[in-house]
């Protein structure tokens, strides 16, 4: 009696595994921060003299009594969505002229004018701004349009006035577990990267003059490696104001 014989077919190859998602961080930094050198970046500051008198709004105490470093701050509410709230974008441009005078409330619907007690129909240099600074949450969502126009409306103001402009994205920890657990790895991280230059594209403030930095939220003591960020940041603000008075 004649047979067939057949061969068993082979067993199935087991599933490929997974692809792993890409790493979080770059292999190596795109931006290089000087870590270890706030005591060279804060005598620079401590040691900055401006060639015009102080703007007396937001000072910053020296450590002797009495003495305040050579700049200031000038805070203002923050743009909003919509017509009618936040700060308006006519309040922004006086400011920047130097026609608000201290201590003046903004009111989004009630703007400034000439008429007003709190207007400075005559600006000195020392009153105008010397430097414009965008500040913006890194875990904030996305600029809404409304918004953007208002940013970009003031953003051309100043330049019309050769007001050089920055934009300095905060709280990155929160934003970035990566950066949250090794600070270091601020110019490693991809959605850091991504926020800046997002950042870049819609209001066209280039990568260069944008700068991460952690806020101080539940330290109680400075940390070396927070202050680096924040000093490479003030640092560039003060020459940027410095060379807008040279040029006035």
């Amino acid at each position: 009696m004649g047979g067939s014989s057949s061969t068993p077919a082979p067993p199935p190859s087991p599933p490929e595994p997974p692809t792993p998602p890409p790493p979080p961080t770059f292999r190596e930094p795109w931006r290089q921060v000087s870590w270890g050198t706030n005591e060279r970046d804060l005598q620079y500051v401590k040691e900055y003299q401006p060639q015009v008198e102080e703007y007396k709004t937001h000072r910053i105490p020296k450590e002797d009594r009495g003495n305040f470093y050579p700049f200031v701050f000038n805070d203002v509410m923050g743009l909003e969505e919509g017509t009618g709230r936040g700060i308006s974008v006519e309040d922004i441009k006086l400011a920047m002229m130097g026609h608000v005078k201290e201590g003046y409330k903004f009111n989004p619907v009630s703007l400034l004018t000439s008429d007003d007690h709190d207007y400075n129909s005559s600006p000195s240099p020392d009153d105008r701004v010397h430097v414009l600074v965008c500040v913006f949450s890194a875990n904030a969502s996305e600029l809404k349009g409304s918004v953007l126009m208002k940013m970009k409306a003031v953003r051309e103001a100043a330049s019309n006035m050769g007001i050089p402009q920055l934009a300095v994205v905060t709280k990155i920890d929160e934003a970035c577990g990566e950066t949250e657990k090794d600070l270091k790895t601020v110019y490693k991280s991809k959605y850091i990267k991504k926020k800046m230059t997002d950042l870049s594209s819609a209001l066209g403030i280039p990568l260069n003059c944008i700068f991460p930095v952690k806020n101080y939220s539940q330290e109680i003591s400075t940390d070396d490696n927070v202050d680096s960020l924040i000093l490479s940041c003030l640092r560039l603000i003060i020459d940027f104001g410095d060379d807008f008075i040279n040029n006035i």
